[in-house]
């Protein structure tokens, strides 16, 4: 397989570290070789939440240098632009819930809060495919991630992954009730 390096991004509490743990055991299902790295900072104080997954035979680091992401995919905006203007690579796609959580600088007004056009202005003049995901009616608002991982298949962002992966890689890492309405949300979405 030829290398293909996503990066994941959002705040503490948004649920990246289970969207990337999904998608890591759906690249091992699938038979990809992966690799992965994640870093929390500050995450449980409304941190910075960062996880980098490189699939791929040629793949030795799960860093991602500056530039050289084949796919973002963020749970908020303000990181959603961040990480499309350092990580993305030209030509290449950014997937973000639409949701704002204001960083210190917009709530005390030194600056402004991103908006979408931001983020397609930013994301148009390179090329990069941009895909915002928003739901009104999630059951649960950690079920963000959710929601964004069904556009991910639906849109097939992920080479060699299908359906099957990504429901195996969640009964690995669920079970009971959380696991039913996550696939639930899932896969009601893919038929939306």
């Amino acid at each position: 397989m030829k290398a293909f390096s996503i990066y994941l991004t959002g705040v503490g509490g948004q649920g990246i570290g289970l969207i990337s743990e999904i998608i890591l055991r759906a690249a091992d299902h699938a038979g990809h070789p992966v690799k992965s790295v994640d870093t929390h900072g500050l995450a449980q104080r409304g941190g910075i939440v960062v996880s980098q997954i490189r699939m791929g035979d040629t793949v030795f680091s799960p860093l991602i240098p500056s530039g050289q992401a084949d796919l973002v995919i963020s749970l908020e905006r303000h990181e959603a632009l961040r990480a499309a203007g350092t990580v993305l690579k030209d030509r290449a796609c950014l997937i973000y819930y639409n949701t704002v959580w204001q960083p210190l600088p917009v709530r005390l007004n030194q600056a402004a809060e991103v908006t979408e056009n931001d983020i397609r202005d930013l994301c148009r003049g390179r090329g990069i495919q941009v895909i915002s995901v928003f739901q009104t009616d999630l059951p649960d608002i950690r079920m963000q991630n959710m929601a964004v991982l069904s556009e991910i298949h639906r849109h097939g962002l992920i080479p060699g992954i299908n359906r099957k992966h990504y429901q195996a890689a969640m009964a690995d890492l669920m079970s009971g009730t959380m696991l039913e309405e996550n696939r639930s949300l899932f896969d009601k979405r893919l038929t939306v």
